[in-house]
């Protein structure tokens, strides 16, 4: 009798915890949508709040469920979810000038939550971030070279270089929104 109470008090404990993680990957995917419609429209990659919820996406929720919240994004956006910049959707999305820096969400908040997982000061916090917003740019910019730009050097000025202030500025502000809910709220769940 004993063994079963703990049997039921186990499996209600994981399936909490698994909820609660459920909860904020959904909630992060959410976040990266909305931060998406806060876009200054120019050619070819909009400016876009997205790849600070990148970056807080892996620090808060770890490198698995970071990633998983990206793909969650990613796939709403292909499955026909308005949750691109200025509302695009569709697959079609992934294929054009914006599409390399979409995929390489998922790999830059693994990244970020991998860094911070063990060390959560202030500069590893800061390397952590930057690492995963120079991910998003060099994968952005590369994908703009092979498919949409004449050279690599058009591609990396109109894909990484234009973005290096504004990258600046999410990048603090990840960096401080982090630092103050982190100290604040324990650790989100994650794995």
């Amino acid at each position: 009798m004993n063994g079963n109470v703990k049997s039921i008090e186990s499996k209600n404990i994981l399936s909490r915890a698994v909820s609660t993680q459920l909860f904020w990957i959904i909630t992060f995917s959410l976040f990266t949508a909305m931060a998406a419609q806060v876009a200054v429209p120019v050619q070819p990659v909009p400016f876009t709040l997205q790849t600070m919820l990148v970056l807080l996406s892996g620090a808060f929720l770890g490198a698995r469920n970071g990633a998983i919240s990206q793909i969650l994004y990613v796939l709403m956006g292909v499955v026909g979810i308005p949750v691109f910049a200025n509302f695009s959707l569709g697959i079609g999305v992934l294929f054009g000038p914006t599409g390399g820096y979409l995929l390489s969400f998922p790999l830059a908040a693994f990244m970020v939550g991998y860094i911070v997982k063990e060390n959560s000061s202030f500069v590893t916090v800061m390397l952590a971030m930057l690492a995963g917003s120079l991910l998003i740019l060099l994968f952005g910019s590369m994908y703009l070279g092979l498919f949409f730009m004449d050279s690599w050097r058009e591609a990396f000025i109109a894909g990484a270089a234009v973005f290096s202030i504004w990258g600046v500025i999410k990048i603090g502000a990840a960096i401080s929104i982090y630092l103050s809910f982190s100290k604040k709220y324990p650790k989100l769940p994650h794995k």
